[in-house]
């Protein structure tokens, strides 16, 4: 067992986001000039594979925790039973000795439409963590391990999510941290409180600029939702669970 120094957790990130920016230029390039419908950015988006180098990267620190890489699932057998739904397909999962000890999962948005987008994965994240700890309350994958449950965003950093939005009240008042907040810091927002609400053990938030991620560049806009203590979160949860 060999913990990764946080200077190498910061090198595996930065890959990650240049993985990311490239994979997604790639598809792009083939749906623009193969001539299908697909195109624009929902090419890219329906290619998919773009957030593999994350999970390369949690990959890197999950074996640094002492786990076998056998136990690592994160390009098949990815499928989990829910309570609301027969099963569900996560991003990454640490399955040893038939304990179920971290699921993963990874998303992003790249513009033009942030407001449908923003709306479809915060329901998404929250629905699939509900499912998750309702599953596990009912017995559905072990009687004794607590699995870490991880979440990792990526935002594209663009004029359009850096703009205050305007907020719809026709009958009650939002939240005050919402109005005026842009859809980077409503994504902030979302982050932090899927993890102080406990749907989450631990959450990335990222934001990455097209051409300067393709530099590997990246920003983590706040401390508490910064990739290395994300890193350390499963790490320490995993030391505790598997024994050594």
């Amino acid at each position: 067992m060999q913990l990764m120094s946080d200077a190498e957790l910061t090198l595996l990130l930065a890959q990650a986001v240049k993985d990311f920016w490239t994979i997604r230029q790639r598809q792009l390039a083939k749906q623009t000039s193969s001539g299908t419908k697909d195109q624009g950015a929902r090419g890219a988006v329906t290619g998919g594979m773009q957030m593999n180098g994350f999970i390369e990267a949690m990959t890197q620190v999950i074996l640094g925790s002492g786990i076998e890489k056998e136990a690592i699932f994160h390009q098949k057998a990815l499928e989990l039973p829910g309570f609301f739904r027969p099963s569900k397909k996560w991003d990454l999962l640490v399955v040893r000795n038939g304990q179920l000890l971290a699921v993963l999962e990874s998303k992003s948005q790249v513009g033009p439409s942030f407001g449908n987008n923003f709306n479809n994965r915060t329901e998404e994240a929250i629905g699939s963590a509900v499912d998750l700890w309702t599953a596990y309350r009912e017995g559905a994958f072990n009687k004794s391990v607590r699995p870490w449950l991880g979440y990792i965003f990526l935002l594209e950093n663009c004029d359009k999510s850096n703009q205050a939005v305007k907020v719809d009240e026709p009958h009650f008042k939002a939240f005050p941290e919402f109005i005026g907040a842009s859809y980077k810091k409503r994504y902030e927002l979302f982050c932090r409180k899927l993890v102080r609400e406990r749907h989450y053990d631990a959450a990335t938030f990222l934001t990455s600029h097209k051409k300067a991620g393709l530099k590997s560049e990246y920003v983590e806009p706040a401390e508490d939702l910064a990739f290395v203590p994300f890193a350390r979160s499963l790490n320490a949860h995993l030391l505790a669970a598997y024994g050594k």
